[in-house]
This record gives C-alpha cells, sequence and structure tokens, in this order.
C-alpha cells in the first residue's frame, strides 16, 4: 500500500467518525403541535379537570348571556343618540323659520329706509346664522344615519350570539346522546371492583404469582410452602 492510498484510507475514517458524532450530538426530533409548542413522543395531555373554569357549555352560556346583556344596553344608548340627534334636527327647523322671518323683516325695513346701515348687516348676520343652522341641521342627519348603520352591525352580534346557542344545543344534545348511550340499569354501586392494574404495567400494585399463592393458602388455613 503507497502513501497516497493510505492517508485516503485515513481521510475516510475520520470522516465517517465526524458523522457518527453529529448524529449523537444530534438531540431528539420532537413534533410541533397547532399551537407552536414542540412536544415529544411521551408528552402526555391530562384532560382539564371539571371545574368551573373548564366547564365549556357554562362559559358558553356566560358569553351568550352577557352578549345578549351587553346588545341590549348599546341598542338603547344608540337609541337615545338618535332621539337627540332628531331633536336637534326639529329644534334647527324651527330656529331656521324664527330666522327667515326676522330676515323678512329687515328686509323690508331696509327697502323702506335704505339709509340705514344697521338694517342691511342684520340681514347679512341673519343670512350667515341660517346657513349655520343649515350646517347644524345636517350634522345631525348624519349623527342619525351612522346610529342607523350602527343599529345595522349590531345585528350580526346577535346573529353571532344565536350560532353560539345553536353551538351549545348541539353539544348539549351530543351529552345527552353519550350518557344514554353508556347508561346501565346496574348501579355503580352495585358492581364488583373492577381491577385497577394488570400484568405489563410499570407499578409496584400488580399482584404477583406468590402473592396469589399466599392468598390462596390463607383462604383455605394453610401456610404456603
Amino acid at each position: 500500500m503507497t502513501q497516497e492510498e493510505l492517508d485516503a484510507l485515513m481521510s475516510q475514517d475520520l470522516d465517517a467518525q465526524s458523522l457518527e458524532a453529529s448524529d449523537e450530538e444530534q438531540p431528539e426530533a420532537s413534533d410541533v403541535d397547532s399551537d407552536g409548542y414542540r412536544v415529544s413522543s411521551q408528552t402526555q395531555w391530562p384532560p382539564p379537570p371539571p371545574t368551573s373554569e373548564h366547564r365549556v357549555v357554562h362559559q358558553l352560556d356566560e358569553v351568550t348571556k352577557e352578549s345578549e346583556e351587553k346588545s341590549s344596553q348599546i341598542f338603547d344608548i344608540l337609541e337615545a343618540i338618535s332621539n337627540d340627534a332628531m331633536e336637534s334636527e326639529n329644534l334647527g327647523g324651527k330656529l331656521k323659520e324664527d330666522l327667515s322671518a326676522i330676515c323678512e323683516t329687515f328686509t323690508r325695513l331696509h327697502q323702506h329706509f335704505p339709509s340705514i346701515k344697521t338694517f342691511e348687516a342684520q340681514i347679512k348676520r341673519c343670512e350667515e346664522m341660517t346657513t349655520q343652522v343649515d350646517q347644524s341641521i345636517q350634522v345631525a342627519q348624519n349623527t342619525n344615519d351612522q346610529v342607523m348603520v350602527a343599529m345595522d352591525v349590531m345585528q350580526y352580534q346577535d346573529i353571532n350570539r344565536q350560532k353560539i346557542e345553536r353551538v351549545i344545543n348541539v353539544m348539549r344534545a351530543l351529552t345527552r346522546y353519550m350518557n344514554s348511550l353508556f347508561e346501565s340499569q346496574i348501579a355503580d354501586e352495585s358492581r364488583v371492583s373492577s381491577a385497577v392494574h394488570i400484568p405489563g404495567d410499570a407499578t409496584d400494585d400488580v399482584v404477583d404469582e406468590e402473592d396469589i399463592e399466599a392468598l390462596i393458602a390463607a383462604i383455605g388455613g394453610k401456610k404456603p410452602d
């Protein structure tokens, strides 16, 4: 074997050793669940205890109840805003009528006494105030329109509440079905106690053969060999 062949063989051995070392240092592969948490194959997810904070239907009932109450309160507030806007619009209309009458009076006075500049100034003032009243009436109308849009949007909130109630009804129907499916005429207190552990379980509570022989011997009134 030449020196070049020996160097090539040593190089292959070193590459193989480096690959094995990298494989040993690589951490154990793990999966990622839907929430982004890394879980291994041995991860256990026990069910939550049946406390009040984990009762799904109870929580959904609270959500629908609170949603209905808050929606009713919001509707009352929107209705009050709409009534105030309509009242402002009506007051603006009456004020506009009064300003129109005043403007007409000053116009007649100005026609009879054109030399008096005060009448002309008051006519311009009435026209400016009439424009401002028109703007206020427009603002009240826009407010009322926005309130109506908000009420329409709140209708979707009520639809969502009805969807949640439908989910609750389906869940309750499934619960009644499962209870009826697993129902038995024998009470749990009357049943024979079942084994908690079986052979093969990783626990010290499993009865071995020596314990069984000792139990048989105790029942028969004799000591085990």
